[in-house]
Order: structure tokens, then C-alpha cells, then sequence
């Protein structure tokens, strides 16, 4: 395993970072503590989760991701091993069964503790907040509008002061952003330099993939000038970067087939795109996977890369690109097609 740093800290992270959220819905608890088991035994030491997981969100099966950890961790007793990430779901349609208002100090403080009662642990070492509240691009929208109904009021200081005051508990080390635009990042990062009390934020958690590189247009330079690292999500976009949806394939229980409301990845010019990189793999002696993983492990704004997996032969594949370097050859090959076929996921 290759290790990083969380940024501005001296706490080692592993550069693959594994993700949990199709535990509980997906994956049963016995798999995921399987696949905790060998992931540490990898030398992963850092392992994501949130309280909206397992995916798809249900009132029913809410927070059980967390659930399968914290009893993972009651089990093997090794929660000092691990580096451990949550986050706090925002407001949307989608969680209004975990709550109506958005993030602000009382939910905050509601969240945090309620994960850590679930993770049966006394702190978090990073925790983010999931998406921002405000009307902007992520999750698949590819540009910005301004909606007239965006009522969000600017309450950025407010959040960091409730993190700060859970910081100074010990309930939680360090704290991040995800799915954020670059002027949410900077306003993130200006609001602690004027405040020097506040909490800086230290990784960012984006969708990062050879199927969008959106992350490469405004967030790499702050990534590199501000040291906010990439805690790079769905480096497979769904697992389309396997190959094995090409030709129009359904596998069983893939999350695609089962879940065909996640489209966000399998639009003709992706597919377009991914059957190109599929080929370049493939004339390279390379699986899709692996390649399409090591090409998000070897970003210079990387600090780990979150991935995913619903069997063990999968979770294998994707540890097993730490060691896969790409040649300059096909690096120059996938610029190639990256430029015929730029970001068709957004």
C-alpha cells in the first residue's frame, strides 16, 4: 500500500481509501466485515462513511452503514487502527426523513453524535459536510443557474464554529467538504484565515474518474495553491469504468441494473468514451478497472481514492491498482481520447 497525508495534519492515510455504502443495501453486514477485514490486512487504514449510506437512502435502512462499522469495530476491537470519515447529509427531497432544515449548528451537533453513538466510537477523525445547502452544481449538473427560489443565507461562519466547538469536545479531529463548487471551497478556506479560531478545511470529496474531470477546471488549482486534498468518489462512476455494462449488458445485482435511475454515467458519449479507454486496456495488457484506477491514484492533487466494491474479487481488483503504474505511453493515449470526448458525466 502507498500512504499520504491528510492535508496540514501528520495523520497517514492510505492512498486507497475504502468506501461502504452499499453496506446495509447491497452488502450485508457479514460482507461488509468481510471486506473491512481485507482492506486493513492490505494496509488500507482509511475507511468513508456517512450517515446517509446505505444507497439508495431509505427511512428504513438509514444509517445503517454506520451500524455495520461501529459493530465491526465492537467485534475486533480495533478502532485505533483505522482513520475514519462521516459526513453529514444536507437538505434535499431525498433525506427529508433524516431531517427538514439544513445543515446549521443543532443538526451538526445532532449528526455527529448520532454517528458516533452508531460507530460505537468516541470521535471521527474527519467529518464533512455531504453536499452544500445552497442551489448550486453537483451530483450531475454540469454548470451553475441561478434559481430565483435560492432563499440560502450565507451562514458558512456559523457551520465552522459549530464544527470548531465539536473539534475542542474531541468529538472530531479534522473536518471537509464534498460535492462542493471552487467558490464554496474558497469561501470554506477564506473564512478560517480571517478566523483564525475556526476550523480550516483540509480534503474535499468530489467525483474525480476518466469520465469527469471536472475537478481539473477550478478545484486542482485550489487543490495545489490551497493544499485542500481530493478524496477522489466514484473513481469507476458506478462501476461503468469495468466495462462491464459495455454492449448494453445488465449483470446481475450491479448497482446500474438494480438502481437504473443512476444514469449518471452511462450517457452515449460515455459510453462512447468508456468503450475507448475498455480498448486502450485492453491493446495495454491492462484491465479496465485497474487502469481507469491507478490513472485517479497518480493526480497530484490525490489524497485518496474512494473505492467501492460489492463482491471480494472486485474489492481485490481495485486494491491491486496501488501497484499498477501507467506508462507514458498510455497516460499520452488517454489524454488522447479525453480530448476527442471531454467529461461526458458531469
Amino acid at each position: 500500500m502507498k500512504y499520504t497525508n491528510l492535508p496540514h495534519t501528520d495523520i497517514e492515510v492510505s492512498k486507497i481509501c475504502l468506501g461502504t455504502m452499499t453496506w446495509g443495501r447491497q452488502n450485508t453486514e457479514e460482507e461488509g466485515h468481510e471486506q473491512m477485514d481485507y482492506a486493513l490486512e492490505q494496509g488500507i487504514n482509511f475507511f468513508d462513511t456517512a450517515e446517509l449510506y446505505p444507497i439508495p437512502a431509505t427511512k428504513e435502512r438509514y444509517a445503517d452503514t454506520e451500524r455495520i462499522i461501529g459493530n465491526w469495530f465492537k467485534k475486533k476491537k480495533n478502532r485505533d487502527k483505522v482513520i475514519l470519515a462521516s459526513k453529514i447529509a444536507g437538505k434535499a427531497e431525498m433525506t427529508k426523513f433524516i431531517r427538514t432544515t439544513g445543515i446549521n449548528r443543532d443538526t451538526i451537533k445532532q449528526a455527529v453524535e448520532g454517528s458516533l453513538s452508531r460507530l460505537q466510537t468516541d470521535y471521527l477523525d474527519l467529518y464533512q459536510l455531504h453536499w452544500p445547502d445552497r442551489t448550486t452544481n453537483y451530483f450531475g449538473k454540469r454548470g451553475y443557474k441561478h434559481s430565483i427560489n435560492d432563499h440560502w443565507e450565507d451562514n458558512i461562519h456559523q457551520i465552522l464554529e459549530a464544527l470548531r466547538d465539536l473539534v475542542r469536545e474531541g468529538k472530531i479531529r479534522h473536518v471537509g467538504i464534498s460535492n462542493e463548487t471552487p467558490w464554496g471551497a474558497m469561501r470554506y478556506l477564506e473564512e478560517s484565515k480571517v478566523h483564525a479560531s475556526l476550523p480550516r478545511m483540509i480534503t474535499i470529496q468530489n467525483p474525480y474518474s476518466l469520465l469527469n474531470r471536472l475537478f481539473e477546471v477550478g478545484l486542482a488549482e485550489i487543490s495545489h495553491r490551497e493544499n485542500l486534498g481530493l478524496l477522489a468518489y466514484s473513481p469507476l462512476g458506478f462501476g461503468t469504468l469495468s466495462g462491464k455494462y459495455l454492449g448494453g449488458r445488465k449483470p446481475e445485482n450491479a448497482r446500474v441494473t438494480l438502481f437504473p435511475n443512476y444514469n449518471r454515467y452511462s450517457s452515449g458519449a460515455a459510453v462512447r468514451a468508456t468503450q475507448k479507454y475498455y480498448e486502450l486496456a485492453q491493446a495495454n495488457g491492462l484491465s479496465l478497472a485497474q487502469m481507469a484506477l491507478a490513472f485517479v491514484n497518480s493526480r497530484p492533487f490525490l489524497t485518496s481514492n474512494i473505492i467501492g466494491a460489492t463482491t471480494m474479487d472486485q474489492l481485490k481488483e481495485n486494491i491491486g491498482s496501488i501497484e499498477v503504474q501507467l506508462s507514458e505511453e498510455v497516460l499520452h493515449s488517454i489524454e488522447a481520447i479525453y480530448n476527442e470526448i471531454p467529461n461526458p458525466a458531469p
